[in-house]
């Protein structure tokens, strides 16, 4: 079970002056929404627009009530506005080409539904919490101590061949990948118990 966004940040966004909070909250949701609005079929403009729709429609509700938790997680119903979003752009876009092409009533009708759309969101979700907490824990290692643990677990090379490309041991490289993904848990679960 996923942690939920944090009330008090849901708070703040509800605030349009709080810079730090919608900082904060875009730099975790809009690359989720992007990504989403894209795997729908949306060009990279397009994904663009909807995410800045989508935020936009989440500043002002927050802004008139706050979120209640007991009709839906936040993160339900944030996916349920980008989808609402990305068909509303699919449709626009129809409407806007008129070339005939049956390629979006395609699009609109292979929609996933509920269950898929959600599992889809949350993928995106913990991509984007990895890829965050992954930005912000390279600092505090060495350079090739960062290579090892990247080719070796993100990229999928072979430590043996990382190990004779950086000149490392290969002990050295699993010890690498330890300590980096024990301080990539933390950040995860630090982020999630912010967001």
């Amino acid at each position: 079970m996923q942690p939920e966004t944090r009330s008090s940040l849901l708070l703040r966004v509800g605030d349009a002056q709080d810079q730090a909070a919608w900082e904060e909250f875009i730099e975790l949701y809009h690359p989720v929404i992007y990504r989403t609005a894209r795997l729908r079929g949306l060009q990279d403009a397009d994904a663009h627009d909807v995410a800045q729709c989508v935020l936009i429609k989440v500043g002002r509700s927050l802004n008139e009530r706050p979120h209640d938790r007991g009709r839906a997680r936040f993160r339900t119903w944030l996916a349920t506005v980008t989808r609402n979003e990305a068909i509303n752009a699919l449709r626009r876009w129809q409407a806007d080409r008129g070339t005939g092409d049956s390629d979006v009533q395609k699009q609109l009708h292979n929609i996933a539904d509920n269950d898929q759309q959600q599992a889809v969101w949350e993928a995106e979700y913990q991509k984007e919490l990895f890829r965050l907490a992954a930005r912000r824990i390279e600092p505090e290692f060495e350079a090739v101590t960062w290579q090892s643990f990247w080719r070796t677990t993100v990229e999928g090379e072979s430590i043996a061949a990382v190990s004779e490309s950086l000149g490392k041991q290969v002990g050295s490289i699993y010890a690498a990948r330890s300590r980096i993904m024990r301080r990539l848990r933390e950040e995860v679960d630090k982020l999630q118990s912010e967001t």
